[in-house]
């Protein structure tokens, strides 16, 4: 009760903070707002809770994603809009090397040398099929603040600006080609404290005390090429700094708003509802992910609430009944049951109750030439282990391929995509439309794992599988025993189907590209004979019939 009249009392606030009017004269240049669609869903957190998981997301399971924007164009790694600002930072450095100083160059003008010239999604979409993916993402926008999309909201777009190409609308058109369910991801509400640092200026060095290009005005772009834009419509300082802005960490306490970040003027807010909105009505994703925890803006406005019950509302007026999957991360009980939990490159340590999702990424999330070069992509093996161990917990692998500012993937992401679908060709059955056992799983990696009270970035972090790290999927009557291993004797042992165990007598056994197996069912165990050399890579799946309860 103490928190709802605390965030009532910050949202009726907004209204007296510091109001930057260029977000408010842009609705108005761009006509009238979008309209919220009806329905059951009102935007509050107990009219979400109705939500349920659609069952075509619980049999998918694996998603690829195009986490790709302007901030690939330098190919230097994540976030490269906001360390290009942080004086010393290797992406600092580099941009000195590459563009020149960012009171001269800015993020604003490496969007202007963005130009996508060989991105082809129809072919990268396809290939993301044949790899096994059952709905495909793009990203909408990111903390950088441009939207990749024709936004009626937004002039900072890439229809207008950097490729000139509406990016979501050619691929929802390469989605709808190979029949998969398109999503969109959303980042930019953190641009209002994310771009502080653009108002820096060196301490140092012959630009010591001359300031980046964050308050630039439009008045300042003429005889510039960004003429009549207004680039604090893109990185919104018009407000006081934060608390400890200097501090390039105070940032990420200050994620939900709080620990004095600054807080957003409505205007701001307003802007980012309605761009969202517009791009929902406009591209219709079934899926849409919020880098946010809970929601954006939550809880100093309730534009995320409104979001939420719009993109419900309109799923169930366009499918007759509710299809849509919305994600947000560090989310509480009462918020798991309102949308779809997301952990960012990390998994939970046990069997959740609601469906849920890992994001990762085979590399950065935003494209790095090093990682290519020096061989860093993550393999095969361990995608294929990590959808494995997902699945086998109620959750979805989301997988970012990182896309080259030019609109390509390079060979080494490339070669990790086909090995990843020649194990699905194999092995799919048992990841698709399964459910949990009643154990995910066993073996020495299974005391490793995180607590599930706090998964984000634990990936990596537990000891290696080997041979007797199984994890166990269902589908009817049917168990799969996923080895992430091959054992060295060519016999593995699953404990958990022991004859003691209450588990129903096992009748049959069969490797996915082979044949059946010879099998003893004893009290320590299934045993199992395995072929002289295993049908795939990365892992081999035990289909396993009997009365397995």
């Amino acid at each position: 009760m103490k928190r709802r009249t605390l965030i009532k009392g910050m949202a009726a606030g907004l209204s007296s903070l510091y109001l930057s009017d260029l977000y408010a004269r842009n609705l108005l240049n761009a006509g009238s707002v979008p309209r919220m669609a009806s329905g059951p869903f009102q935007p509050t957190w107990d009219s979400l809770a109705q939500y349920q998981t659609p069952d075509w997301f619980r049999d998918a399971k694996f998603g690829i994603w195009a986490h790709w924007g302007p901030q690939c164009q330098p190919e230097r790694g994540d976030w490269y809009a906001r360390g290009m600002y942080q004086e010393g930072s290797d992406q600092y450095k580099y941009h000195l090397q590459k563009y020149g100083h960012p009171s001269k160059f800015g993020f604003k003008d490496v969007i202007n040398d963005w130009k996508a010239e060989n991105w082809h999604p129809e072919e990268l979409v396809a290939l993301y099929k044949k790899a096994g993916a059952r709905y495909f993402m793009a990203m909408a926008n990111h903390h950088d603040n441009f939207d990749l999309y024709d936004s009626k909201y937004h002039p900072w777009n890439a229809t207008k600006l950097g490729p000139k190409k509406d990016l979501i609308g050619g691929w929802v058109k390469a989605a709808k080609e190979q029949g998969l369910p398109f999503g969109v991801t959303v980042h930019a509400s953190h641009a209002w404290t994310w771009y502080e640092v653009s108002r820096r200026s060196d301490k140092s060095g012959p630009y010591a005390g001359i300031p980046y290009d964050g308050k630039l005005t439009k008045a300042d772009g003429n005889h510039k090429w960004w003429k009549g834009y207004d680039p604090q419509q893109l990185y919104a300082q018009n407000h006081p700094l934060s608390k400890d802005s200097l501090n390039d960490n105070s940032m990420f306490g200050q994620w939900d708003w709080g620990n004095g970040a600054n807080v957003p003027a409505k205007a701001y807010c307003d802007s980012f509802l309605n761009r969202t909105i517009d791009l929902i009505d406009k591209y219709g994703p079934e899926l849409v992910y919020f880098d946010d925890d809970a929601l954006p803006l939550w809880p100093v406005s309730d534009a995320g609430l409104k979001i939420a019950a719009h993109l419900y509302n309109s799923s169930i007026k366009k499918h007759g009944k509710l299809q849509a999957a919305l994600f947000a991360k560090k989310l509480d009980e009462q918020q798991r049951k309102c949308m779809i939990w997301d952990i960012e490159r990390g998994q939970s340590d046990q069997i959740e109750p609601l469906p849920w999702q890992t994001d990762t990424c085979i590399g950065g999330w935003h494209y790095d030439r090093r990682l290519f070069d020096n061989k860093g992509y993550k393999s095969a093996k361990t995608v294929v282990h990590t959808l494995v161990d997902v699945v086998s917990k109620n959750g979805n692998l989301l997988l970012n391929v990182p896309i080259r500012g030019d609109g390509s993937i390079d060979s080494e992401e490339r070669a990790v995509v086909e090995q990843v679908a020649a194990w699905m060709q194999v092995n799919s059955e048992a990841i698709y439309s399964t459910r949990p056992w009643k154990i995910f799983g066993e073996g020495p990696a299974t005391a490793s794992v995180a607590a599930a009270g706090a998964p984000s970035f634990n990936e990596g972090k537990g000891k290696p599988f080997v041979a007797e790290d199984i994890r166990f999927t269902t589908k009817g009557k049917t168990l799969y025993a996923v080895m992430l291993g091959w054992p060295a004797n060519n016999t593995i042992s699953v404990k958990a189907l022991a004859e003691n165990n209450q588990v129903g007598k096992v009748s049959q056994v069969s490797l996915l590209g082979n044949d059946r197996l010879r099998f003893q069912q004893t009290a320590e165990g299934l045993k199992v004979q395995l072929p002289e050399q295993p049908p795939c890579k990365e892992a081999f799946v035990l289909k396993i019939e009997g009365a397995i309860v």
